[in-house]
């Protein structure tokens, strides 16, 4: 497979960004003042130019296979959404090539198997990777607000059209299953961030960072982008610099 594009800015140890469902620039924006310090690499996921598109569809597992060779030199690494379940993957192979892992608001419902909130969640967003702009318009436009989308209550923006579009046929967020022991035997300095927006997604970070014995971040005001809420920046700086070594 052709080699996924990473675009770098700044100086210093190097931090992995890898979005999901948005692109780069709407999940990182936010934290591009971090580049006065640190090397910023930007990811772009196969289906965001200029990286090439995916050869059957969106798929974490091919995701992880892609951000493998990226850990050679121990970043750390930052991951958003979707963007979390490969980047799971990819450091239970390679714990040691992971310098730390921050976490923001992964589809890891399973963590919550008897929770009624979460398993909606999950159903919603199978049946939006399912059936794209096709999902029944109320379940898509619950899913896009739960996902921090730009929409009112008119016609869908155009380019939330083409991300719901891009989504479209990707591998369902119910079969990620990572080796999340592998990542907390080894040691991995690990926080878990969310926006304080959805209850169910708060309750899935609770799990995951007890699953690995995680600094646990909480930063409300900018619903799943979370990288945009306030004091955000401020404490992954505080976690990295606490991680040089």
């Amino acid at each position: 497979m052709s080699e996924i594009v990473v675009v770098r800015d700044g100086s210093g140890p190097e931090v992995l960004l890898v979005h999901g469902g948005a692109g780069p620039r709407t999940t990182w924006g936010p934290v591009a003042p971090l580049a006065e310090r640190w090397t910023l690499a930007y990811v772009h996921r196969r289906g965001y130019p200029p990286s090439p598109p995916p050869r059957e569809r969106q798929d974490f597992e091919v995701d992880a296979l892609d951000l493998a060779p990226l850990l050679v030199g121990s970043p750390h690494v930052v991951a958003h959404s979707y963007g979390v379940l490969g980047t799971l993957i990819a450091a239970a192979s390679a714990p040691g090539s992971v310098r730390s892992l921050t976490l923001i608001e992964p589809p890891l419902n399973y963590l919550v198997p008897d929770d009624p909130e979460a398993a909606r969640l999950e159903r919603l967003g199978d049946t939006v990777l399912a059936h794209g702009i096709d999902t029944a318009p109320t379940q898509l436009r619950e899913f896009l607000r739960l996902t921090g989308a730009p929409i009112g209550d008119g016609p869908l923006p155009k380019d939330v059209v083409a991300g719901v579009r891009r989504a479209h046929g990707g591998r369902p967020t119910s079969e990620a299953r990572p080796d999340l022991d592998a990542i907390r035997d080894a040691g991995i300095p690990v926080l878990v961030t969310s926006g304080d927006h959805t209850p169910a997604l708060e309750r899935i970070c609770d799990a995951l960072a007890d699953a690995l014995n995680a600094e646990r971040g909480v930063h409300p005001g900018a619903g799943h982008f979370v990288a945009a809420a306030p004091g955000f920046a401020e404490r992954l700086e505080t976690f990295l610099r606490k991680n040089l070594t």
